[in-house]
Protein backbone atom coordinates (compact mmCIF):
# COMPACT_ATOMS: atom_id res chain seq x y z
CA UNK A 1 0.00 0.00 0.00
CA UNK A 2 1.45 3.51 -0.99
CA UNK A 3 0.35 7.34 -0.78
CA UNK A 4 0.76 8.04 -4.19
CA UNK A 5 -0.02 11.81 -3.98
CA UNK A 6 1.69 14.42 -1.39
CA UNK A 7 -1.15 16.96 -1.98
CA UNK A 8 -4.42 14.69 -1.84
CA UNK A 9 -4.44 11.45 -0.13
CA UNK A 10 -4.89 8.78 -2.83
CA UNK A 11 -3.96 5.27 -1.73
CA UNK A 12 -2.67 2.64 -4.35
CA UNK A 13 -3.00 -1.10 -2.61
CA UNK A 14 -1.94 -4.60 -4.37
CA UNK A 15 -2.48 -7.97 -3.08
CA UNK A 16 0.01 -10.38 -2.27
CA UNK A 17 -0.05 -14.06 -3.69
CA UNK A 18 -2.24 -14.74 -0.55
CA UNK A 19 -4.17 -11.74 -0.59
CA UNK A 20 -5.54 -12.99 -4.27
CA UNK A 21 -6.03 -16.15 -3.58
CA UNK A 22 -8.59 -15.65 -0.32
CA UNK A 23 -10.26 -12.53 -2.29
CA UNK A 24 -10.88 -15.17 -5.38
CA UNK A 25 -12.38 -17.34 -2.51
CA UNK A 26 -15.49 -15.36 -2.41
CA UNK A 27 -16.42 -16.57 1.03
CA UNK A 28 -15.51 -13.71 3.27
CA UNK A 29 -12.68 -14.71 4.25
CA UNK A 30 -10.38 -11.32 2.92
CA UNK A 31 -10.82 -9.26 5.58
CA UNK A 32 -8.09 -6.52 6.20
CA UNK A 33 -8.25 -6.35 10.11
CA UNK A 34 -4.79 -4.22 10.45
CA UNK A 35 -2.38 -2.82 8.30
CA UNK A 36 1.05 -0.73 8.38
CA UNK A 37 2.81 2.38 8.04
CA UNK A 38 6.83 2.96 6.91
CA UNK A 39 8.98 5.84 5.50
CA UNK A 40 11.36 3.50 3.57
CA UNK A 41 11.87 6.79 1.03
CA UNK A 42 12.28 9.53 3.53
CA UNK A 43 15.70 11.04 3.33
CA UNK A 44 15.54 12.86 7.06
CA UNK A 45 19.09 14.17 5.93
CA UNK A 46 17.25 16.79 3.65
CA UNK A 47 15.58 18.64 6.82
CA UNK A 48 17.25 21.69 6.52
CA UNK A 49 16.71 23.88 9.59
CA UNK A 50 19.17 26.80 7.73
CA UNK A 51 16.64 27.20 4.75
CA UNK A 52 16.98 31.12 3.75
CA UNK A 53 13.11 31.36 3.57
CA UNK A 54 12.73 30.10 6.76
CA UNK A 55 10.80 27.55 9.32
CA UNK A 56 8.02 26.43 6.95
CA UNK A 57 10.55 25.55 4.09
CA UNK A 58 12.71 23.61 6.66
CA UNK A 59 10.96 19.94 5.54
CA UNK A 60 10.80 21.72 1.49
CA UNK A 61 12.97 18.70 0.09
CA UNK A 62 11.48 16.00 2.23
CA UNK A 63 7.96 16.96 1.21
CA UNK A 64 8.48 16.90 -2.72
CA UNK A 65 10.48 13.63 -2.60
CA UNK A 66 8.87 11.22 -5.04
CA UNK A 67 6.90 8.46 -3.22
CA UNK A 68 7.53 4.64 -3.91
CA UNK A 69 4.82 2.54 -5.79
CA UNK A 70 3.08 -0.34 -3.90
CA UNK A 71 5.24 -3.40 -4.52
CA UNK A 72 4.44 -7.15 -2.71
CA UNK A 73 8.75 -7.92 -1.90
CA UNK A 74 8.62 -7.43 1.93
CA UNK A 75 12.93 -7.54 1.45
CA UNK A 76 12.72 -4.21 -0.61
CA UNK A 77 9.49 -2.15 1.05
CA UNK A 78 8.42 -1.68 4.15
CA UNK A 79 11.50 -1.62 5.56
CA UNK A 80 11.00 1.10 8.39
CA UNK A 81 8.04 1.16 9.62
CA UNK A 82 5.78 3.91 12.05
CA UNK A 83 5.81 2.61 15.39
CA UNK A 84 3.64 4.30 18.21
CA UNK A 85 5.86 5.04 21.63
CA UNK A 86 4.59 5.76 24.95
CA UNK A 87 4.43 10.00 25.64
CA UNK A 88 8.05 10.87 27.00
CA UNK A 89 9.86 8.12 25.44
CA UNK A 90 13.55 9.64 25.65
CA UNK A 91 15.17 6.92 23.66
CA UNK A 92 14.40 4.59 20.68
CA UNK A 93 14.22 0.88 21.22
CA UNK A 94 16.76 -1.15 19.84
CA UNK A 95 17.06 -5.01 19.35
CA UNK A 96 19.84 -7.24 21.15
CA UNK A 97 20.62 -10.61 19.84
CA UNK A 98 23.87 -11.45 21.80
CA UNK A 99 25.83 -11.90 18.76
CA UNK A 100 26.80 -9.32 15.85
CA UNK A 101 26.60 -12.17 13.40
CA UNK A 102 25.48 -16.09 12.60
CA UNK A 103 28.25 -18.60 11.68
CA UNK A 104 27.43 -21.88 11.07
CA UNK A 105 28.88 -25.21 9.56
CA UNK A 106 26.45 -27.49 7.72
CA UNK A 107 23.27 -29.14 9.51
CA UNK A 108 24.73 -27.21 13.00
CA UNK A 109 21.83 -25.63 15.16
CA UNK A 110 21.40 -22.44 16.15
CA UNK A 111 18.95 -20.57 18.34
CA UNK A 112 18.22 -16.10 18.20
CA UNK A 113 15.94 -14.72 21.26
CA UNK A 114 15.58 -11.44 20.97
CA UNK A 115 15.68 -8.90 23.70
CA UNK A 116 14.36 -5.18 22.99
CA UNK A 117 16.37 -2.22 24.95
CA UNK A 118 14.67 0.87 26.30
CA UNK A 119 11.47 0.13 25.60
CA UNK A 120 8.29 0.63 27.97
CA UNK A 121 10.58 1.81 30.96
CA UNK A 122 12.52 -1.06 30.91
CA UNK A 123 16.59 -1.46 29.82
CA UNK A 124 15.37 -4.99 28.59
CA UNK A 125 12.51 -6.98 28.06
CA UNK A 126 10.74 -9.26 25.33
CA UNK A 127 8.03 -7.64 23.41
CA UNK A 128 4.26 -9.48 23.93
CA UNK A 129 3.87 -9.60 20.05
CA UNK A 130 6.88 -11.33 19.55
CA UNK A 131 9.27 -10.41 16.58
CA UNK A 132 9.89 -11.35 13.04
CA UNK A 133 12.72 -13.06 11.90
CA UNK A 134 13.07 -12.48 8.05
CA UNK A 135 16.05 -14.63 6.04
CA UNK A 136 16.57 -13.34 2.95
CA UNK A 137 17.30 -16.54 1.52
CA UNK A 138 15.70 -19.80 3.19
CA UNK A 139 17.83 -22.33 1.35
CA UNK A 140 20.92 -21.82 3.45
CA UNK A 141 18.39 -23.45 5.93
CA UNK A 142 17.00 -27.16 6.68
CA UNK A 143 15.48 -25.84 9.54
CA UNK A 144 14.02 -21.74 9.80
CA UNK A 145 10.94 -21.80 12.72
CA UNK A 146 9.73 -19.06 15.30
CA UNK A 147 8.29 -20.28 18.68
CA UNK A 148 7.13 -18.38 21.31
CA UNK A 149 3.97 -16.83 19.87
CA UNK A 150 0.65 -18.86 19.22
CA UNK A 151 -1.95 -16.72 17.41
CA UNK A 152 -3.60 -17.72 14.00
CA UNK A 153 -1.03 -14.90 12.08
CA UNK A 154 1.95 -16.50 13.58
CA UNK A 155 0.55 -19.37 12.71
CA UNK A 156 -0.14 -18.49 8.98
CA UNK A 157 3.22 -16.84 8.16
CA UNK A 158 5.60 -19.66 10.10
CA UNK A 159 3.52 -22.13 8.05
CA UNK A 160 3.84 -20.16 4.64
CA UNK A 161 6.65 -21.86 2.24
CA UNK A 162 8.29 -20.39 -0.80
CA UNK A 163 7.89 -21.16 -4.39
CA UNK A 164 9.77 -20.13 -8.21
CA UNK A 165 11.87 -17.19 -7.18
CA UNK A 166 11.44 -15.94 -4.13
CA UNK A 167 13.88 -17.33 -1.57
CA UNK A 168 13.19 -15.26 1.39
CA UNK A 169 11.15 -16.53 4.54
CA UNK A 170 9.65 -14.68 7.47
CA UNK A 171 8.52 -16.14 10.71
CA UNK A 172 6.69 -14.76 14.06
CA UNK A 173 8.02 -15.87 17.47
CA UNK A 174 9.73 -14.85 20.57
CA UNK A 175 13.19 -17.56 19.84
CA UNK A 176 13.99 -18.20 16.12
CA UNK A 177 15.29 -21.68 15.57
CA UNK A 178 17.34 -22.70 12.99
CA UNK A 179 19.45 -25.29 11.81
CA UNK A 180 22.03 -24.98 8.29
CA UNK A 181 21.57 -26.53 5.29
CA UNK A 182 23.07 -30.02 4.17
CA UNK A 183 22.70 -29.86 1.19
CA UNK A 184 26.33 -29.59 -0.50
CA UNK A 185 25.48 -28.40 -3.96
CA UNK A 186 24.24 -24.88 -3.15
CA UNK A 187 27.81 -24.19 -3.01
CA UNK A 188 29.05 -25.06 -6.23
CA UNK A 189 32.82 -23.84 -6.27
CA UNK A 190 32.00 -21.71 -2.67
CA UNK A 191 33.22 -22.52 0.47
CA UNK A 192 30.57 -20.11 2.41
CA UNK A 193 27.02 -19.08 1.35
CA UNK A 194 25.78 -15.38 2.68
CA UNK A 195 22.64 -14.06 3.54
CA UNK A 196 21.12 -11.57 5.78
CA UNK A 197 18.78 -11.89 9.03
CA UNK A 198 16.56 -9.48 9.76
CA UNK A 199 14.95 -8.92 12.80
CA UNK A 200 12.24 -6.35 13.76
CA UNK A 201 10.10 -6.16 17.25
CA UNK A 202 6.23 -6.17 16.40
CA UNK A 203 5.30 -3.59 18.99
CA UNK A 204 8.52 -1.77 18.82
CA UNK A 205 9.29 -1.61 15.63
CA UNK A 206 12.90 -1.72 17.10
CA UNK A 207 15.11 -3.47 13.57
CA UNK A 208 18.53 -4.86 13.37
CA UNK A 209 20.04 -6.78 10.58
CA UNK A 210 22.97 -9.43 11.14
CA UNK A 211 25.31 -11.19 8.10
CA UNK A 212 24.73 -15.06 7.97
CA UNK A 213 27.51 -17.26 7.10
CA UNK A 214 27.18 -20.81 6.21
CA UNK A 215 30.65 -22.68 5.95
CA UNK A 216 30.73 -25.73 4.12
CA UNK A 217 32.11 -29.16 5.90
CA UNK A 218 33.33 -32.38 3.77
CA UNK A 219 31.37 -34.56 5.88
CA UNK A 220 27.94 -33.82 5.15
CA UNK A 221 26.15 -35.78 2.15
CA UNK A 222 23.47 -33.86 -0.10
Amino acid sequence: MGYLNNQVVTIDAILTKKGRELLSKGDGSFKITQFALSDDEIDYTLYNPNHPSGSAYYGEAIENMPLMEAFPDETQIMKYKLATLPRGTAKMPVLDVGRSSVILKQNAPSNITPSTLNYLGNNQTTESSGYTFTISDIRLFSTFEGTGIDTKASQALNSTSTNGTNVSKTVIGTTLNMRATGVNTLFGSQTTLYATLTIVGRDSGARLQIPVEIRKTNTTTA
